[in-house]
């Protein structure tokens, strides 16, 4: 019998009971209020991502070790279905990551889409190097103080170590398709 996923708020609860720490002492550690960490752990609200890399810092744990379905002595899928792939987003962005259940992947690859007006908030932060290319849509990259402005059939590269946001300023809907190194995600 397929057990179902717990959800993301009640998975960060049970992490850190595990971890023995109280709800304040987590938002000591993560920069966030004691009423977030509540909020997010009752799934009244789905964290941001730039939220959520808080939390599993101070846990120790990356996105796709938070996200992953516990596989046991299963080999990696080589076909992943759509409905299989992981949504890291919150808030009209969606940030599908393409994960095969794999522990030692070197590469990630997500899906991204981002609805009018919808961005990744503050700007995020983390080791590596991304490279992507918008589908359709228009996106604001901003890294290190500059501003891109990116449309349909341009691509980017990034050193993710320098923080970043991505912004969809027009009326249409923006999609990406986006890779990442390390595993981050």
């Amino acid at each position: 019998m397929n057990e179902l996923p717990l959800a993301p708020g009640r998975r960060l609860a049970e992490i850190r009971q595990h971890m023995g720490l109280s709800q304040r002492r987590v938002a000591e550690l993560s920069g966030l209020t004691h009423s977030a960490i509540s909020t997010i752990e009752q799934d009244k609200v789905s964290p941001a991502l730039s939220t959520l890399q808080k939390l599993l810092k101070v846990y120790g744990l990356s996105l796709s070790a938070f996200f992953a379905e516990p596989v046991v002595n299963s080999p990696p899928k080589v076909v992943i279905n759509a409905d299989e792939l992981v949504d890291i987003g919150s808030q009209g962005v969606s940030l599908r990551l393409i994960h095969n259940g794999n522990p030692e992947r070197t590469l990630a690859m997500m899906l991204e889409s981002y609805e009018p007006g919808a961005t990744t908030g503050e700007k995020i932060r983390h080791q590596g190097e991304e490279t992507g290319t918008l589908l359709e849509g228009e996106i604001v990259l901003t890294i290190g103080g500059q501003v891109y402005n990116l449309s349909a059939g341009q691509s980017y590269v990034i050193n993710t170590g320098i923080a970043h946001s991505f912004t969809n300023t027009s009326t249409k809907l923006c999609r990406i398709v986006s890779a990442h190194t390390p595993t981050t995600f």
